[in-house]
């Protein structure tokens, strides 16, 4: 069986010029890209307010 590819999904946002320089320069901080550091910015707010689904564990084949 094949591995289930990560599935993105691709959005328009609008943010301010402060705001979006405020975390162009935090990534720029952490060594990440801006789309990856929204993206760890979603991640978090999702984790911390009991959002973010359950992750199944992962199942081995069997031979």
């Amino acid at each position: 069986m094949a591995k289930e590819k990560n599935k993105s999904k691709s959005f328009v946002l609008r943010v301010d010029s402060e705001t979006m320089d405020a975390i162009e320069a935090w990534a720029a901080d952490e060594f990440r890209s801006t789309n990856g550091q929204l993206q760890w910015i979603i991640t978090e707010a999702l984790r911390k307010a009991g959002r973010m689904p359950k992750k199944k564990p992962f199942a081995q084949e069997e031979p």
